[in-house]
């Protein structure tokens, strides 16, 4: 059968177009796409074309389906796999599949897997390493955000403390504690404030930090005060270019010396120092914001490391558990990762999203890779509406359904998308 997917050949070099997959193996699963979320890593995959580790060298000749955060129905079952997995089931995908010691993964490597596409072809590594998951929640979109959810979930499982005399690091962040998430109010940060407080093991303090008045505005009507503090959690959000003394200020806040657990949700030198000063005795700072730049660096105080035992930690996306945790969490509407969407667009609109994604401002940009449409705001859906053309009255729908669900994306616009766009 035939499918469209946008293909990295090489550098920023990615098209659109339809070509056919082959028939399947015994061990292998057709699966039809409906959605997927760009991530900054696909961009990068994009800018560094075969130079990237996970991106194979000949995609010239043999070129890989780009986009790894997609959710989809399973089409087609081979027989090695049917005791485990039936056609109609929905799925997402762990996309580091870590199989064999290999980087390959769906969305970098493969030549037909990938977010980017109508139809896929799963190979037998993913189902292999446990990695195409059941998904049984109500959108397809909170399946493709399950993968930049578990990355959060990772963050939080990664911290450690420890306890005076012991050498044992006791994994998590600390329940009833004080935690601060600096430069939060962008998507993954977002998502952070929603599963501290609705993941199951809530601080009792959570301050979260930026420098843009509009950021932290949205954040404070997506995730309240009222809400926190229903769950036991004391919420503030904290522009730190208003205050005069900014560690002391936050630190003010906290039952003790300091924060347990500091969040730096941008690779920026001031930030990562200001999270090192709100450390208390035992504290964490989790460093999550990849920088681009090898050299990136920033001082430590290393007096508080010996004296103190404060430490950090780094990670880089979560496991197949975490990604587990997200998708249940989404099933159960404990956790919402509607506020990371700001545009939502077509597969057309992918491959020049997935290029210019850094110059597009607002949060993660959605493609529904089963229709036609131009990337766009939900902000704006309104004005494109009022403008008339070919998806006038398709737009003004969906800003009226937004609109009525505090300005967000909500199952109930991915369904009138999905019955009333262009195939």
């Amino acid at each position: 059968m035939k499918t469209k997917a946008t293909r990295l050949y090489g550098k920023n070099d990615i098209r659109t177009e339809e070509f056919e997959l082959p028939a399947i193996r015994e061990d292998e699963i057709l699966a039809k796409v409906i959605s997927d979320s760009i991530c900054m890593s696909s961009h990068k995959a994009a800018l560094q074309g075969a130079d990237h580790k996970r991106v194979p060298a000949d995609i010239a000749e043999n070129p890989v389906i780009i986009g790894h955060e997609f959710c989809g129905e399973l089409v087609e079952v081979g027989a090695k796999w049917q005791d485990q997995f039936k056609v109609g089931d929905r799925f997402s995908i762990q996309p580091a599949i870590n199989y064999k010691g290999s980087l390959a993964a769906p969305g970098y490597s493969y030549k037909y897997v990938g977010g980017g596409a109508t139809y896929v072809i799963i190979p037998a590594e993913v189902m292999e390493c446990n990695c195409l998951l059941p998904y049984n929640g109500e959108a397809f979109y909170w399946g493709s955000l399950a993968e930049p959810m578990s990355c959060i979930v990772g963050g939080f499982h990664a911290n450690y403390h420890t306890t005076p005399g012991e050498y044992v690091h006791k994994m998590g962040t600390v329940e009833g504690g004080d935690m601060a998430i600096l430069a939060g109010a962008g998507p993954m940060g977002l998502g952070a404030v929603d599963y501290a407080i609705h993941g199951g093991r809530p601080p009792r303090l959570l301050v979260v930090t930026d420098i843009d008045d509009a950021r932290l505005a949205r954040a404070a009507t997506l995730v309240t005060v009222e809400d926190a503090a229903a769950h036991g959690v004391e919420l503030h959000y904290v522009n730190t270019n208003n205050l005069e003394n900014p560690v002391e200020e936050l630190k003010a806040l906290c039952k003790g010396d300091g924060f347990d657990d500091v969040f730096v949700y941008a690779p920026v030198k001031p930030v990562v120092e200001m999270g090192d000063a709100l450390l208390g005795r035992d504290g964490c700072l989790n460093f999550f914001a990849g920088p681009t730049n090898a050299q990136f660096s920033a001082m430590f105080n290393f007096y508080n490391v010996h004296y103190a035992s404060t430490h950090i930690v780094g990670t880089s996306g979560g496991n197949t558990d975490d990604m587990r945790e997200s998708l249940r969490l989404m099933e159960q509407g404990k956790v919402n990762p509607s506020g990371m969407i700001t545009h939502v667009g077509g597969l057309n609109s992918a491959a020049q999203t997935t290029i210019d994604l850094p110059s597009i401002p607002g949060g993660k940009k959605l493609v529904y890779t089963h229709i036609e449409l131009p990337m766009t705001a939900i902000d704006d859906f309104g004005k494109v509406a009022a403008e008339g053309g070919e998806y006038a009255e398709l737009f003004a729908d969906l800003d009226k359904i937004c609109k009525a669900n505090n300005g967000l994306w909500c199952p109930e616009a991915e369904k009138r998308l999905l019955l009333e766009a262009k195939d």
